[in-house]
């Protein structure tokens, strides 16, 4: 599955890239909200969107807000992912559509138990088997 990952922070993007590659997704980045509307209208069947809230150009929020109010994107799951830490904020992300809210710091464990809570296998694609 194809998922999308909007933070300002290239070290933010890698590092969740290799927690969702090695749960077998597809990741596609973008640096902002507004490169994320651009990725979504180029790249279909995009399953899951991890987002900053505080970006340049075009905030979360806004992007969550925009994401939502298009009906195509209904069946997207979004996740949050952010150092806003107000119950206030959590509470008006997931009134405005957020499935999931990730505060920063978090670990693999964190992420990986919040795409299982969004209804997503999570597999090991490096994983050995044995014999």
């Amino acid at each position: 599955m194809r998922v999308l990952v909007v933070d300002d922070s290239s070290t933010m993007r890698k590092f969740l890239r290799k927690i969702l590659v090695e749960a077998d997704f597809e990741v596609l980045e973008a640096q902002n909200g507004r490169h994320a509307l651009e990725m979504l209208q180029q790249h279909h069947g995009i399953g899951l969107s991890l987002i900053d809230w505080n970006m340049p150009e075009m905030d979360g929020m806004e992007l969550l807000s925009r994401i939502r109010a298009d009906h195509a994107f209904d069946p997207m799951r979004i996740m949050m992912v952010t150092t806003e830490m107000e119950q206030r904020g959590v509470v008006h992300a997931l009134e405005q559509g957020a499935n999931e809210y990730v505060m920063k710091p978090f670990t693999r464990e964190t992420i990986r138990e919040k795409l299982l809570l969004l209804g997503f296998p999570v597999h090991e694609a490096n994983a050995q088997i044995a014999p």
